[in-house]
């Protein structure tokens, strides 16, 4: 990558990475090609970026084109809560079944294969905040949904689930990696983009061992293990009994990579604590204003803090960087 990128620069490019539709890729490119520094080192990367909206601009005036004629309605699933979590798998490996446990959403479950045939959301609940589970048909060797492509690149995380119940499961996982590996979309321990070309996206991603309350699970555990090789982070799990899903759960909201912050009216005394703001770690005031209302950034005038980095009350500025459980009392010009 080209040295000294801006903070709006790497902001653009994680909106891009997670960009779920031509249009927004589009979108990403030209913010990305308008912030990147202009010098010798990113001249590279540059070039790149105008190739990569040649291409966007291409994809887009298609996309349009094709829907005019299909009149095919959209898959797309807005963004809620703190971040989301994408369940993906082969066939029968649990995926309807975690999204039931962890939410109130009521997919269709039942003991065979492709019972889920599109994608289907829920709120998972963590403390007093949501995350956002997408529960997605499976994917096999002959059988690939191709709108997962924008869910997977868009999501914080990725929850591959592996069904060791029974003895396909393993052949069944490694065709979810063989499919994507060959793809631009692919899954990793860490999310990013690739440094020579900004089209590839990696997405975090926890391996999730279904059915460990089953009298098999460690055999086939073991035989896994000597078979596929993985760098992701591994969960042993019961999406039946509930064994080992408190820590999925805790480890979903960490990898949400989110701050909560309540805020408090200047006329009042107490903080709303029913439904804090989440913020990416490392968001500052500005951005909070910015989720609030699209004018608050605009007339903000200045900020008292209560936390536990600073003196209660303490007033600062719009680049003040919040920290998880922060109460913060906006002021803004009339």
């Amino acid at each position: 990558m080209a040295a000294n990128l801006t903070p709006q620069y790497l902001k653009a490019e994680e909106e891009y990475r997670r960009a779920q539709s031509p249009d927004e890729e589009l979108r990403w490119l030209q913010v990305m090609l308008q912030e990147i520094p202009k010098h010798k080192a990113s001249e590279k990367m540059q070039m790149m970026l105008k190739t990569k909206i040649a291409d966007a601009k291409k994809e887009v005036e298609a996309s349009r084109g094709a829907g005019k004629k299909s009149g095919g309605k959209s898959v797309k699933i807005p963004r809620q809560g703190a971040g989301t979590a994408v369940i993906i798998g082969g066939p029968n490996s649990g995926k309807s079944q975690l999204l039931t446990y962890f939410t109130k959403a009521k997919p269709e479950v039942a003991p065979y294969p492709f019972t889920t045939q599109t994608a289907s959301p829920g709120m998972m609940a963590w403390e007093d905040v949501f995350v956002q589970l997408i529960d997605t048909p499976p994917i096999t060797p002959d059988f690939f949904e191709s709108y997962l492509y924008g869910y997977i690149r868009g999501a914080e995380l990725v929850l591959l689930m592996v069904d060791l119940g029974d003895d396909d499961g393993i052949q069944q996982c490694q065709d979810v990696l063989d499919r994507l590996q060959g793809t631009k979309t692919r899954l990793a321990a860490e999310s990013s983009l690739d440094e020579e070309d900004v089209g590839l996206s990696y997405t975090k991603t926890f391996l999730v061992f279904n059915k460990c309350d089953l009298p098999d699970f460690n055999d086939r555990l073991e035989l896994f293990r000597e078979f596929c090789s993985t760098p992701f982070r591994e969960f042993q799990i019961s999406a039946v009994d509930g064994s080992g899903t408190e820590e999925l759960r805790n480890a979903i909201y960490e990898a949400m990579n989110v701050v909560r912050v309540y805020t408090k009216q200047p006329t009042k005394k107490e903080a709303d604590r029913d439904k804090p703001f989440t913020l990416k770690e490392g968001s500052n005031v500005f951005d909070l204003c910015d989720q609030i209302h699209k004018d608050y950034a605009a007339k903000f005038k200045s900020a008292r803090v209560w936390g536990e980095a600073v003196h209660d009350g303490t007033v600062v500025k719009g680049d003040y960087v919040v920290r998880d459980g922060d109460v913060v009392e906006i002021n803004v010009a009339p």
